[in-house]
């Protein structure tokens, strides 16, 4: 099976404002496949929303979706709630038993095509970031904590799939491809839902996408083989969900979706 026109949306931690917008330039573009690389409820917005509506996208067309679970899907399904983040917590209260049961049957990896792997962080982890490396010294001289990954990682992280010749990812909500020497092109289409956030794993850093457009990516093969990639940035309402963060009690969200930058953080939200 050969695939050579793929859409890949990730990170859309229950945005359904969002996700609905993408939909309608993925549905104009008319890929063969739509994938959608993880992350997928988690978030003070629509959780329960955004997995119906995924649901039912995927019983209306089984053959063109393809969805893998991210870190955030195993860690709203986990047992006890108490022990969540906030964001896991929202969404672990907001989401029925069909739509656990869906996300539970979720791969955490899956091979589209040959050459072609989905993974939510690497190949061999959902937590570890692809493209990028958590760094020492956020918030020294305004440093991020965060750099773009080496050479060498790229081998290192690519892993058993330097075989393919292309490799979807997420979780890191950037939207970058880079390839691995003597492997694949690997493509993160950014996130569809969150455009800015705050992690302390496996140390403190931030990530700011620097605007509010939804992102995802369109994939082709080209005439003279390899990959082509549009990296594609499309505009929702985001004022609504941003009102619709700040309406469940978190300002941090609330910035975030309204600039793709870091205002107020999670602890300031939990101290105001």
């Amino acid at each position: 099976m050969t695939v050579d026109r793929i859409a890949a949306v990730s990170d859309i931690h229950g945005n359904l404002a969002a996700l609905e917008a993408v939909w309608a330039e993925i549905e104009r573009a008319a890929p063969a496949r739509v994938v959608n690389l993880g992350d997928i409820a988690s978030g003070p917005l629509w959780p329960q929303e955004t997995v119906q509506w995924l649901m039912a996208r995927a019983a209306a067309e089984p053959a063109r979706w393809r969805t893998i679970a991210g870190n955030h899907e195993r860690q709203a399904l986990a047992p006890d709630i108490a022990a969540m983040g906030a964001s896991d917590a929202f969404a672990a209260r907001a989401l029925g038993p069909a739509e656990r049961a869906w996300l539970s049957a979720l791969p955490g990896t899956r091979q589209l095509a040959p050459d072609v792997l989905l993974c939510h962080g690497t190949p061999a982890s959902d937590l570890v970031y692809f493209m990028e490396t958590v760094v020492p010294g956020f918030g020294t001289d305004g440093g991020r904590g965060l750099r773009a990954a080496t050479a060498a990682e790229l081998r290192e992280r690519a892993g058993n799939a330097r075989a393919n010749s292309l490799v979807l990812c997420g979780h890191t909500h950037v939207a970058r491809l880079m390839r691995v020497e003597g492997g694949p092109l690997v493509v993160n289409p950014g996130s569809v839902g969150l455009q800015a956030y705050e992690d302390d794993h496996p140390q403190p850093h931030v990530v700011e996408a620097g605007s509010p457009q939804a992102r995802w990516a369109l994939v082709e093969r080209a005439d003279a083989g390899g990959w082509r990639v549009q990296l594609r940035a499309t505009p929702y309402d985001w004022h609504a969900a941003a009102a619709r963060a700040e309406a469940n009690g978190r300002g941090d969200w609330a910035d975030a979706l309204a600039t793709g930058f870091m205002g107020r953080t999670a602890a300031d939200v939990r101290t105001a």
